[in-house]
């Protein structure tokens, strides 16, 4: 995995870096180095070194730095001479771009691989309302219009069958540890959100299409449109990445014929009469009486909310409450 080394005036660093692992999760070789105003390029790159020696002595190293021709980047790139070989600097880093380098880098091996894949992402992070105001050039990146609807029916694509990539509970729906961490994480075409509720409010949708990743189509779509869906071959080349409220969406899914194997327990809110049986997640009689008739009907369950966290075991987690 390539190493990321974040260079700043200031602590922007650090922040960014705090951001990033509320949506991703806490991440290992990534080391912070700021330039504060007391210090000078000398003391800059000693921090720089010091952060170098934390990695292997062959490590694929990532700069991502504020600003090009500042003391960060001038301090890093005297560095990079000696090491261009396996290292890349990007300038101008933002939210987006440290985001798109930690889910690049589970899939590539070589900082200039990473580099110039972020580099090709860079407008992606960059969006504007009232959308009028995006070039039309841009705007076609952001959003592809037709789609499965568009095709003649018993049009077959594919084998035929919509591919589930992740079916997830989380009360707050789309937001950043979904589109961004889980999103690169598992790839998919389309995202799902399933609820009679939210499907009959309109400026709940729309803000839920608004919050989709550049390049993905989000849906808002009732249980009984889902099951449709899942019967129609004309979906048979997406990927779907699902979102339900609660898990008893989930069980009124399945009820109704759509196949889900496994469930990603992601965030539940603490509400009065529920109990926290982690950081995350909160239940009440309802939650596991649902849970454990969809562990009766074969369904596996990951207790994590985002990708880089360590899988917990759900049964576990209820016993320790008395819940079960």
């Amino acid at each position: 995995m390539v190493s990321i080394i974040l260079a700043s005036h200031g602590k922007f660093a650090e922040g960014l870096l705090q951001s990033a692992q509320m949506i991703f999760g806490e991440q290992d070789q990534i080391k912070t180095v700021t330039f504060m105003p007391e210090e000078g390029p000398e003391d800059l790159k000693a921090k720089l070194e010091t952060a170098i020696s934390s990695f292997s002595s062959d490590a694929e190293i990532l700069f991502l730095v504020d600003l090009w021709g500042g003391t960060p980047f001038n301090q890093a790139n005297i560095l990079f001479e000696e090491m261009s070989e396996r290292a890349a600097i990007v300038s101008g880093m933002n939210l987006p771009m440290l985001l798109e380098a930690l889910g690049t880098r589970m899939g590539m091996e070589k900082a200039h691989e990473v580099a110039t894949h972020i580099l090709g992402q860079e407008q992606s992070g960059i969006r504007v309302r009232p959308d009028e105001l995006t070039p039309e050039i841009e705007a076609g990146v952001v959003s592809e219009s037709g789609g499965a609807a568009q095709l003649e029916p018993g049009t077959v694509i594919g084998d035929g069958q919509i591919k589930y990539v992740l079916a997830r509970v989380d009360t707050r729906l789309l937001h950043g540890q979904v589109a961004t961490g889980w999103v690169k994480s598992v790839n998919p075409t389309r995202i799902i959100v399933v609820s009679d509720k939210v499907a009959n409010d309109e400026m709940r949708k729309t803000l839920i299409k608004q919050a989709a990743p550049p390049g993905i189509r989000a849906n808002v779509i009732p249980i009984a449109k889902l099951a449709e869906i899942n019967e129609d071959p004309r979906f048979g080349g997406t990927r779907a990445l699902l979102l339900f409220e609660t898990p008893q969406d989930v069980l009124e899914a399945i009820n109704q014929g759509v196949d889900i194997d496994e469930v990603n327990l992601g965030s539940m809110a603490h509400t009065k009469g529920k109990v926290m049986i982690n950081n995350s997640v909160s239940v009440d009689d309802d939650d596991v009486k649902t849970i454990m008739e969809l562990k009766d009907k074969g369904v596996k369950f990951d207790v994590r909310k985002v990708p880089a966290d360590s899988a917990q075991n759900l049964e576990r987690l209820l016993k320790k409450q008395n819940l079960i």
